[in-house]
């Protein structure tokens, strides 16, 4: 079985609702990276953050610099984003650069003044659930 955690980073509320969704469906405490959890022999880590300004919060970019292919193995992101066009450009390159593989991307509309409002909705947490437990359940 799969050793798995979840991170997110949020201004807003929308990544903790996803991260908290994708918790529930694989029986994982979501954690913010602001409380600096430790990742040891972990096989399968969900990054779940948003896009704000067109990147990636800092505070999401700093932690995933501290990881290392020792304690993180792969990784999945899921990005909350306004446009639902953007994604995780800051967050894959740093993982790339230290030999962490992502095996995939899901982005979710998010919102922005009057752009998205209501996201992201009952549909989209059922859509995160299903795209975990499918990484999840995978070999």
């Amino acid at each position: 079985m799969k050793r798995i955690r979840i991170v997110f980073a949020t201004r807003t509320g929308h990544s903790k609702k996803l991260a908290e969704a994708i918790g529930r469906a694989l029986n994982i405490r979501a954690e913010n990276v602001k409380e600096k959890p430790a990742l040891k022999d972990v096989d399968l880590l969900f990054i779940v953050g948003g896009i704000y300004g067109g990147a990636s919060m800092p505070e999401l970019l700093s932690f995933v610099d501290q990881l290392s292919p020792e304690s993180v193995r792969g990784a999945a992101l899921i990005t909350s984003c306004a446009s639902k066009k953007q994604r995780q450009k800051g967050v894959r390159s740093l993982l790339e650069k230290k030999g962490i593989p992502v095996e995939d991307e899901m982005v979710f509309r998010g919102s922005f003044l009057f752009l998205g409002i209501g996201h992201p909705n009952d549909k989209d947490l059922a859509e995160a659930e299903r795209f975990a437990v499918r990484l999840a359940e995978g070999d």
